[in-house]
């Protein structure tokens, strides 16, 4: 039990690290902010579509770039400004390392994600499945960040090659994912795509939370949300694992 607590007060540690670090960096604000919100104006301004029509695909954009913002550019940040060698070399478990990074993007998705949920609510959108929404909004939280942080394992020391990798895997779970258009309309090759993205199934989820339906959906998106989470995380920790050695 002891070591548990130790690995989690460092686990911690290297959060609050990245959180004083990382959350300002311009390119996180930028391609984990500004641009899903300029990216979803384009979408929905003109287009005579209700408030609780919008709100699943924005809450889903918000969080799923903001999540997915941070973990990817600390591992070449670091490895470029040479502190990932201090960090490996003190004793703490590259696990540990990698739920930090993640427990970091973890907390800056969940705090961008429900400033359109807070503001959906000011203008009247009622959310009728709020013990569904809480925690898949958390889960997919931890589900992003994991990917995020699977996304960074090349052993790169510059940020914009990751951000290269993360935009070509983002964008296309962007527009499978229901988001701007629904699954149903995709061509099948595109249907067949959408149940492979994580987007897919929160997407789902918070929709189905704000109408108030389907019930037996949502529990298919959380687990859903829950496998992805644990493949992502496990993942991403193996290949960590193997290529820090060939970053420092």
């Amino acid at each position: 039990m002891i070591t548990y607590i130790e690995q989690l007060k460092k686990v911690w540690a290297v959060c609050k690290k990245d959180m004083r670090i990382y959350f300002l960096k311009a390119p996180v604000l930028i391609f984990g902010v500004l641009f899903p919100i300029f990216l979803f104006m384009a979408f929905g301004i003109g287009r005579k579509i209700s408030a609780p029509e919008l709100l699943p695909g924005l809450i889903s954009m918000a969080l799923f770039f903001t999540a997915a913002a941070v973990v990817p550019l600390i591992a070449p940040w670091e490895t470029r400004t040479r502190t990932l060698e201090r960090l490996v070399s003190s004793p703490v478990l590259i696990s540990t390392i990698v739920l930090g990074d993640i427990t970091a993007s973890f907390i800056f998705g969940l705090i961008v994600a429900f400033i359109p949920v807070i503001v959906g609510i000011a203008i009247g959108v009622s959310i009728k499945a709020v013990y569904f929404f809480i925690p898949g909004i958390i889960v997919a939280s931890f589900c992003f960040s994991s990917l995020g942080s699977l996304m960074s394992t090349p052993p790169a020391d510059t940020p914009s090659n990751i951000n290269m990798i993360t935009t070509v895997v983002k964008f296309p779970l962007v527009f499978i994912s229901g988001i701007f258009m629904p699954v149903k309309d995709l061509p099948l090759w595109g249907r067949v795509l959408s149940y492979i993205s994580p987007l897919t199934y929160l997407t789902d989820l918070v929709r189905y939370c704000i109408n108030g339906e389907n019930y037996f959906y949502i529990w298919i998106d959380f687990i859903a949300l829950l496998i992805f989470s644990l493949f992502f995380y496990i993942l991403a920790v193996k290949l960590h694992q193997r290529n820090i050695p060939r970053r420092i």
